[in-house]
């Protein structure tokens, strides 16, 4: 990976870190909040046979968790192209 300059390269990493800790922001508050804080008030809830807040704490986090990889991928992918350090 090679940037035009400096300044380029300090852009494409702050959007890079701002990406990651956003996603990671929303799987902590998906695996955290639903599974854990808001368990109880989910589990007035049921879904496909279960609790919610136990599918979110046994399920519905890994799910969460693979669709921000899919959603990683993709921005990423279109932050390399702003850049101009994409893969060939």
């Amino acid at each position: 990976m090679s940037f035009e300059n400096n300044d380029k390269a300090a852009g494409y990493w702050r959007e890079n870190l701002r990406l990651v800790l956003s996603l990671l922001a929303i799987w902590a508050a998906v695996s955290f909040g639903c599974g854990i804080l808001l368990a109880d008030v989910l589990n007035e809830i049921t879904f496909m046979g279960f609790k919610l807040g136990f599918w979110f704490a046994q399920q519905g986090a890994m799910y969460v968790f693979v669709a921000l990889i899919f959603v990683y991928v993709a921005k990423a992918n279109a932050l390399d192209k702003k850049y101009n350090v994409q893969e060939d």
